[in-house]
């Protein structure tokens, strides 16, 4: 069957359409993406701004032309942080399904992490044995361990690379050099909500593999000398503390204009970059990991997965 998956980020709206059916390894069919930047349109009283729905409603709108252009069996559509925690989110979910006919569906933060660590279990596979899993978004960290495809942890955390920006380097925002003091005061910031999860993500045992997803984790990789996108998802790509300390000490004394002309840095993004780095560092330190696996599969694979599940089941 054909199935879209249409994820709301707090930075962008992607859609990807595969070819999949249980047992078999997704195919993608088509890519489209929209930057909105959603957790910027929340406001102080923490309502998403019209302009900002007003975005989201074309972007919803395009993917859905997107997707029955493509001939989709199903459209999978789902929000995370940005829109789950604005306090005007779930109205705004109403107008869109009234206006497109798409069915937004919130996931909670540990939804994510547990459908992320399915989809970093199928692609490793049983032989990768305990798994804990790290993925940075915009708005948030999601960490999960366990022997099988459910986790037996799953925690989320209020540690995107785009809310760490807004809230402890605006100057990056601008396409400025990172404040050294505001970097190791988000250090401290991420070590503390960090600090309680280290003894529950390592209860089972220490991990056979520790992996790591998301746009973050692949750009800090990529700085680190990590094959580039084009060389294929199967090359291996790993990052160690090491070499994240390498490229923090270098994001942080670069204005994030320049960085966004390297090679691997989406220019998009560039300026979230330091903070994911410090986050990033104080994951891999918290759950005491010298190193990570990068893995290409995340959230929407994830999804695509489980909807495979529920379908073989029915």
């Amino acid at each position: 069957m054909r199935l879209g998956v249409l994820d709301v980020g707090s930075n962008t709206v992607h859609l990807i359409v595969v070819d999949a059916h249980r047992g078999a390894h997704p195919t993608p069919m088509h890519d489209d993406r929209w930057l909105l930047r959603l957790a910027e349109h929340v406001g102080d009283d923490g309502k998403l701004s019209k302009a900002g729905e007003k975005a989201l409603l074309a972007a919803v709108q395009k993917a859905k032309r997107q997707a029955a252009d493509r001939r989709c069996d199903e459209l999978l559509a789902f929000v995370t942080s940005a829109i789950r925690e604005a306090d005007n989110g779930a109205a705004v979910m109403r107008r869109v399904r009234e206006q497109t006919g798409v069915d937004l569906q919130v996931l909670t933060g540990e939804d994510e992490a547990r459908l992320t660590f399915l989809a970093v279990r199928r692609w490793f596979g049983w032989s990768a044995g305990r798994l804990l899993v790290m993925d940075i978004g915009g708005g948030s960290l999601e960490l999960a361990s366990g022997i099988d495809e459910d986790p037996d942890v799953a925690i989320s955390l209020p540690l995107g690379a785009g809310r760490m920006t807004r809230r402890f380097l605006p100057e990056a925002q601008t396409g400025g050099r990172p404040d050294l003091a505001a970097l190791a005061a988000l250090d401290d910031h991420a070590a503390d909500l960090l600090a309680p999860v280290g003894d529950k993500l390592r209860a089972g045992g220490p991990p056979d593999l520790a992996v790591a997803t998301s746009k973050t984790f692949r750009t800090v990789a990529r700085l680190a000398g990590a094959a580039p996108y084009g060389a294929g998802l199967r090359v291996l790509r790993e990052l160690s503390e090491t070499a994240l300390d390498q490229v923090l000490g270098f994001v942080a004394r670069i204005e994030c204009d320049a960085l966004a002309e390297l090679q691997g840095v989406s220019p998009q993004r560039a300026h979230q970059v330091p903070a994911g780095a410090v986050v990033a560092r104080a994951a891999m330190r918290a759950v005491d990991v010298p190193s990570v696996r990068i893995c290409p599969w995340a959230l929407r694979e994830g999804i695509i997965l489980r909807r495979l599940d529920q379908l073989e089941g029915a």
